[in-house]
C-alpha cells in the first residue's frame, strides 16, 4: 500500500510538470493569432461608373458683325426657336443707305454694259464697273446680315445680354441659343477599357434632378489618345432628349457596362487603406508569416472587392487582427477558410 502511494505521488508530480511545461510553451508563443481566407475567382460585372456635367449638343452665340444699335428683340430666354427664325433687328440706317448706293451702282453698270455691247466703252471700263457692283452687293449683304439676326439652329434661347435700344459693343453676344435635343456629356474612362468602348454602345445615365429615372445614352465619339497623367481617355455620350427634360448644367452619373469577367476577389475586411494616400494593401500568408502586399481594387460586389493587380487565385489573406500585424510578422492561424 505504501509503495502504491509513492508511485501515485510520482505520477502526480510528473503530470504537474507536464502542465507547467505546456503553460510555459504557450506563454512563450508570441505569434499573432489571425484568421485567414483564401481568395478565389468569380464572375464580376465590368462596370465603369463615372460623373459628368450635361452640355448642349451645339451652342451658338448670336451677334451682329459690327457695332450697331439694337432696335427690336423678338424672343426671350427660355423660348424655343426654329432654324432660320428671326431673333432681333438692329438699326437700319446704314442698310438703307447701302441699298440706295447699290441701286445706283446697278443702274450705272447696266448703262455701261449697254455701251460696251455697241462699242461705246472699252472692256476694262465695263469690268471696273462690274467690280464696283460686286463690292456694293457684298456691302449690302453684310449690312443685311447685321440688321437681321437669325438663329442658325433649332434650340432654346439660354442667354440675352442686351435690352431693346442698347448699343451692341461686341463684348457679349446678343443671344445664346443651345441645341438640347440631343444633349451630350464627356466622361473620362479608365485606359483598361480602351479597346472595349465602341461607338454606339449604350450607357445608363442618372441625373440628380430625376433620382429614380434612368436615361439611355449612346457613345457618340471616342477620343483617340490617353491622358498620361490620369491614365484615362475621353468619351462623348449623347442622350436623344426628345422631351428636353435633361438640360445643360445638370449633374449626371454615367454607367458603362462591359459584360462580366472572371476576377480574383477578396473580402472587404482584408483591405487596408494606406494613410495619406489612395493605396490599398492586404496581408498575404506565406510560410507562417504575413507579407504586406499592395493591391489594385476594381469594383465592389457585396462584401468583396475585385482585385485587378496584386493577388493570385488561392492566395490566403488575413482578415482579423490587422492592426496588430506588420510586414514579415510570424502568425498563428486559428481559422482558415
Amino acid at each position: 500500500m505504501k509503495r502504491f502511494l509513492v508511485v501515485l505521488a510520482l505520477l502526480s508530480g510528473c503530470g504537474e510538470k507536464d502542465k507547467q511545461a505546456e503553460g510555459r510553451e504557450e506563454a512563450s508563443d508570441t505569434r499573432v493569432k489571425v484568421r485567414v481566407e483564401t481568395v478565389y475567382r468569380q464572375e464580376v460585372e465590368q462596370l465603369s461608373e463615372l460623373t459628368a456635367n450635361v452640355t448642349a449638343n451645339v451652342t451658338n452665340k448670336i451677334a451682329p458683325q459690327a457695332p450697331v444699335r439694337i432696335e427690336k428683340l423678338l424672343v426671350e430666354v427660355g423660348d424655343a426657336v426654329k432654324e432660320g427664325q428671326l431673333l432681333a433687328m438692329t438699326d437700319a440706317t446704314a442698310l438703307n443707305q447701302a441699298k440706295v448706293q447699290l441701286d445706283h451702282v446697278e443702274q450705272e453698270f447696266l448703262r455701261i454694259d449697254e455701251l460696251y455691247k455697241v462699242g461705246g466703252v472699252s472692256r476694262s471700263v465695263r469690268d471696273a464697273q462690274y467690280t464696283t457692283l460686286e463690292v456694293s452687293r457684298t456691302t449690302y449683304k453684310n449690312l443685311l446680315d447685321n440688321n437681321r439676326l437669325l438663329s442658325p439652329i433649332a434650340g432654346i434661347v439660354t442667354v440675352r445680354n442686351y435690352d431693346q435700344g442698347d448699343m451692341y459693343n461686341g463684348a457679349l453676344p446678343v443671344y445664346v441659343v443651345e441645341e438640347i435635343s440631343p444633349v451630350k456629356m464627356n466622361v473620362n474612362v479608365s485606359e483598361r477599357f480602351f479597346a472595349r468602348v465602341k461607338k454606339g454602345m449604350s450607357a445608363a445615365i442618372r441625373c440628380d434632378v430625376y433620382p429614380e429615372e434612368v436615361f439611355e445614352g449612346k457613345v457618340g465619339l471616342i477620343y483617340p489618345t490617353i491622358d498620361e497623367g490620369t491614365r484615362t481617355f475621353a468619351v462623348e455620350i449623347k442622350i436623344e432628349n426628345k422631351d428636353r427634360r435633361v438640360r445643360p448644367g445638370m449633374f449626371a452619373r454615367v454607367t458603362l457596362s462591359f459584360g462580366t469577367q472572371e476576377r480574383v476577389t477578396v473580402p472587404d475586411r482584408a483591405i487596408i487603406k494606406q494613410p495619406g494616400s489612395g493605396e490599398r494593401f492586404v496581408y498575404v500568408l506565406k510560410a507562417g508569416k504575413v507579407v504586406y502586399q499592395q493591391v489594385k481594387l476594381g469594383r465592389r460586389t457585396g462584401d468583396r472587392y475585385e482585385i485587378l493587380e496584386g493577388l493570385s487565385d488561392n492566395d490566403q489573406v488575413a482578415v482579423t487582427s490587422l492592426n496588430r500585424l506588420n510586414d514579415g510578422v510570424e502568425v498563428a492561424v486559428i481559422d482558415a477558410r
